[in-house]
This record gives C-alpha cells, structure tokens and sequence, in this order.
C-alpha cells in the first residue's frame, strides 16, 4: 500500500494510492489525523492500510496536485557523500570518512511529484541529487545499530536538487545551496517499511530527459541505515515524521566536464526499486 500527501481543488489531504486514483482517507479521519504525519505517530500505517483496502478511490491520480508526504516534518536531514565513487569525486586521500557529513534542509525547500523543481536568478547551476529516503515513525535517542529499523516508519524518493555555487560560499557549511525554495523534491508518496530486505539492496537510478546519469545499489553505501539512525540520534532526539535523506550516487551534473546543469523543460527521474518513480520538470523562477 502506498500513501500520498496532496491537495484536490484547493483541498489539503493524504489517502491511499489505488490503481489510477486515490482513496480520500483524510476526508474520513481528519481529525484523528490531520495529516499523514499524524498517522505515522500513531503507528496507524497498517491500519489506514486495513481501511484503505475496503474502499474505492474517490478521485483520480491526474486530478490531485502531489505534495511533499509530510507536510510538516521536526527534521530533514541529509547525508552527504555517502557512496564509494561518490566519495572518490574529492580526491582528499580519504578511502572511507570515519564519520558521515550531514546537512539540514527546510521543508519549503522541496516540492512533490509531478511539480516543477525551480531554478532561481541568482544562478543557473540547478542540479540533481536522486536518494532513497527514510521516516522516523517510532521516537529515540542514542538508538543502538541492532534496533535502528525498528524505527522506521517508511520509505520515500528524493530529488535532492542543488544550487551548486551557492555551497561553496562559505567554508564550513552547504546550507545555503541546498535551501532554495522549490529547488528539490520528495515523493511521489510513502511506502510503509516492513523488512530489511526492502532497504538492504535496493537499486536506485536517476534519469534525465531519459539517459540514465546516477545508478547505484543502497548495499555498497558507505554509512548503511542502521548506521545513519544510531548516529544522527546520538545528538538528537528522532521523533516521529522525521526526515533522512541517505546520500546520493555518482554522477550528478556537476561531475561533468563541463558541468551539465539542469535547465528549464528538463526531465528529472528518481526510482528505486520497490518504492517507485519520482518525477519533476525544471523551471525558472517567476519574478
């Protein structure tokens, strides 16, 4: 069952994807649950699935605008350099970091399925990052490696987009080129985790205008799941609709000699198996 964040005719909701269309549960059990956020603290996934599978679809897909899945999540995380060739693209002598960089990123900063990813005035190096992503769905802190999935709520697809001149402004930080509004993508919606064998190796592609650019497999990344949960919350508390986004592969435009940047009418494509594909087109912000 997969579970998606949208608006209809002007209407906020979530509901279940069923064939072509869309089962309004938000319409059902808004005040129970506001938003799929809300569902997920519950540890309701399993049931609104159970609901779900007794009902029709109340509108069809190409009737809905995608929204980012949690509307409102505490926490975005990203980690940064998390495959092998990707980490190769620094050249700094380092086979393997001891430790995963990590960035955060605002939920403004993204847009969902099917919605244009916006490329700003201020510079034209708009690129793409496609990640498997996690939702914390149970709370902790200091979580052991051995009990980490047990934390997971559900899978997702990000377009990690960058404006790639604004990360090297400052010396210390990248916040500032991964924060543009609009400039990325989560979606196309959630897909409740069950087993590690859904996370262990899944392979995940990113397309543009259809040529395949980044393709990996989650089991050669460098700091695995249970990793990246055990130590983003050694410092915080993972609560329930948390997001993180897990790394990306080689291959983003910026390793093109010279540099292949995004620009309005392209087509960005991220898919992983299992979970689906996220599409988004590229336009220019409007003044």
């Amino acid at each position: 069952m997969r579970f998606a964040s949208f608006s209809h005719r002007g209407r906020a909701g979530w509901g279940a994807i069923s064939g072509d269309g869309v089962i309004d549960l938000s319409a059902r059990h808004a005040v129970e649950w506001p938003t799929l956020r809300e569902v997920i603290e519950a540890g309701a996934l399993a049931r609104i699935g159970d609901i779900a599978a007794g009902l029709s679809a109340d509108f069809a897909l190409a009737d809905i605008v995608y929204e980012i899945p949690i509307p409102a999540p505490e926490k975005i995380l990203c980690v940064g350099v998390n495959f092998p060739d990707r980490n190769a693209e620094y050249k700094d002598g380092q086979e393997s970091p001891p430790f995963m960089s990590l960035f955060p990123r605002f939920p403004r900063s993204f847009t969902g399925h099917n919605q244009p990813l916006i490329r700003p005035p201020e510079s034209p190096q708009l690129d793409y990052e496609g990640e498997v992503t996690i939702m914390i769905g149970k709370a902790g802190r200091r979580i052991a490696e051995a009990d980490a999935l047990t934390h997971i709520a559900a899978l997702t697809l990000c377009n990690e987009g960058t404006i790639r001149d604004w990360v090297r402004h400052a010396k210390f930080n990248v916040t500032q080129g991964k924060n543009w509004d609009r400039s990325g993508a989560i979606g196309p919606w959630i897909v409740p985790y069950e087993t590690e064998a859904q996370l262990a190796d899944i392979e995940l592609q990113t397309r543009v205008n259809g040529e395949v650019r980044q393709k990996d497999r989650t089991s050669r990344m460098m700091f695995g799941f249970r990793k990246i949960i055990a130590y983003i919350s050694t410092f915080t508390t993972l609560v329930p609709g948390d997001v993180i986004v897990c790394g990306t592969p080689t291959g983003a435009g910026a390793r093109f000699d010279p540099p292949i940047w995004l620009k309005p009418g392209d087509v960005v494509e991220v898919e992983a198996e299992g979970i689906g594909v996220l599409r988004n087109t590229i336009r220019d912000e409007v003044l």
